[in-house]
């Protein structure tokens, strides 16, 4: 069982940043492989990024790759979505999840455990 809190979030101007912070409690984080999605008002979730295990394995959707980094810090339990040149359409509800999968991947629907969300709303 692995429990998620997401924090982070908040209001920000486009171009700017924020780092997103997901801590994990119970047992063996380290392997779980975790990744981000999102969700703006009446639409689906969609994926962001994810991140294997070890770190070493990184996946990024096409909408936030060079812009986004996911990371981890196992010694901490916890996984980090740094968000650069954020966008009004980066606006959403982001949700870290978790799954004992080697790399979870872009199927939400592969991950097992997920965090209730943190806010992000980027002003124009």
């Amino acid at each position: 069982q692995v429990q998620l809190v997401e924090s982070g979030g908040g209001l920000v101007q486009a171009g700017g940043s924020l780092r997103l912070s997901c801590a994990a409690s119970g047992r063996h984080f380290s392997s779980y492989s975790m990744g981000w999605f999102r969700q703006a008002p009446g639409k689906e979730r969609e994926f962001v990024a994810a991140i294997s295990w070890s770190g070493g394995n990184t996946d990024y959707a096409d909408s936030v790759k060079g812009r986004f980094t996911i990371s981890r810090d196992n010694a901490k339990n916890t996984v980090y979505l740094r968000m650069n040149s954020l966008k009004p359409e980066d606006t959403a509800v982001y949700y870290c999840a978790a799954t004992a999968q080697a790399m979870g991947g872009r199927d939400q629907y592969s991950y097992t455990y997920w965090g209730q969300g943190t806010q992000v709303t980027v002003s124009s």
